[in-house]
């Protein structure tokens, strides 16, 4: 996520924020964390979510959230703060950028004007800041393999790359990355969410486990009772953190599209989304799929993975699924639940317990084409030619 641009909206017409919304999602590499409707929340929501950007909406009444303004730019000197509004008065220009309001863009705003704005929060910021990719895997139905494929793939990938690989357990009631993986966690997810003030790298490595592949485990929590402390704002900014200083992070999940779910595959570089050649799970797919495009998701980050091919209990195709969905098919994962079952039975990857499997073999594969042998994937690297080419050369969305 490099060069990734994150964005907290501060808009208290809903009109209006449709409107700034379909103008952001137009920018790729352009990623709304929160859309925040209340002035009196938007501290809480800049301080718990990583953003580059708050874009700030004055209107209908600037004279009343400048000073709210005022007081997030104190206490946030990193955060770049755009004003937009139908006023041209030079006296409210002139107050806001003495706030330290970055830039102030009237309506209706110029796209142009806005990808430049935004083109010069990319350039300010260091190039010399490590940043990996965050891949989420996520299942179209329960049971299709979702968790099998993100453990293995952690794994995976933890064998080619240098730096360092995390896999996170969004389950967070019933989640079976730890299981898979044979690790027995003394920290989870919950204890980071204790304390959400104190997320710094070294506090956050503290509750990772480290299997003998390389690969790091952030798992669900213990208890069922802990599951509901795991707050949606402190989850992001783990991620947030982990992509400082890992190469790879991976998630299983999320499994809920609640705030924390769709803010977690906002972030991510990367969308294996798993589905199984069967007509509920096709259905389930199509619905996420609808759903995802209502709320403005880039398809371009999304990978299709089919999974269990040429099952005896499937009726699909993999061309079938290709023209149901409307989204080419990234993977095939062939069907071969004894080596699956063997392996999830005895906590050890395909890798260690059967390498020449077709099933090993198509994960690895997957581990490949998102990996380059120079260490950078090659949907990332892009992804990051397409934003800086775009707002670089000051054309519009």
């Amino acid at each position: 996520m490099g060069q990734d641009v994150r964005i907290i909206m501060l808009t208290r017409d809903e009109a209006a924020g449709v409107a700034l919304r379909g103008q952001l999602t137009k920018v790729e590499g352009v990623k709304i964390l929160a859309e925040v409707e209340e002035p009196a929340l938007l501290s809480q929501a800049v301080r718990q979510l990583p953003a580059d950007i708050l874009l700030v909406n004055l209107d209908p009444a600037p004279e009343s959230i400048l000073p709210i303004i005022g007081d997030v730019i104190q206490t946030n000197k990193d955060l770049a703060v755009f004003a937009v509004s139908e006023s041209t008065d030079g006296q409210l220009i002139l107050g806001a950028m003495r706030l330290g309001i970055k830039e102030f863009l009237p309506k209706p705003i110029d796209e142009a004007a806005l990808s430049e704005a935004i083109a010069r929060v990319v350039s300010d910021r260091s190039d010399t800041a490590h940043s990996g990719s965050l891949v989420t895997v996520v299942g179209a139905s329960g049971g299709v393999g979702a968790t099998f494929v993100t453990a293995n793939l952690a794994v995976e990938l933890a064998a080619m790359v240098s730096g360092q690989v995390t896999v996170v357990d969004l389950d967070h009631r019933f989640g079976q990355v730890a299981t898979l993986l044979d690790v027995d966690p003394r920290y989870t997810l919950a204890d980071l969410c204790s304390s959400p003030e104190q997320l710094e790298p070294q506090i956050i490595n503290r509750a990772l486990i480290k299997h003998s592949s390389g690969a790091r485990v952030l798992s669900r929590p213990l208890d069922l009772s802990e599951a509901d402390t795991v707050s949606a704002a402190t989850t992001v900014g783990i991620f947030a953190s982990l992509v400082q200083y890992n190469e790879y992070v991976i998630s299983d999940g999320p499994i809920r599209y609640d705030v924390g779910g769709k803010s977690v595959l906002t972030l991510a570089d990367i969308v294996l989304l798993i589905v199984e050649p069967l007509v509920p799970c096709v259905r389930n797919a199509q619905r996420w799929i609808d759903h995802m495009r209502e709320h403005g998701v880039n398809f371009d980050r999304v990978k299709l993975v089919c999974n269990r091919v040429e099952s005896a209990a499937s009726c699909l195709s993999v061309s079938d699924l290709k023209s149901a969905l409307g989204i080419d098919v990234f993977a095939s994962l062939p069907d071969d639940w004894p080596t699956a079952s063997g392996a999830i039975n005895l906590g050890e990857p395909l890798m260690t317990i059967s390498p020449k499997s077709r099933l090993r073999l198509g994960i690895q594969e997957i581990a490949k084409r998102l990996h380059r042998s120079d260490g950078e994937s090659d949907e990332r690297e892009a992804h990051k030619q397409t934003l800086i080419e775009r707002i670089f050369a000051g054309g519009g969305a």
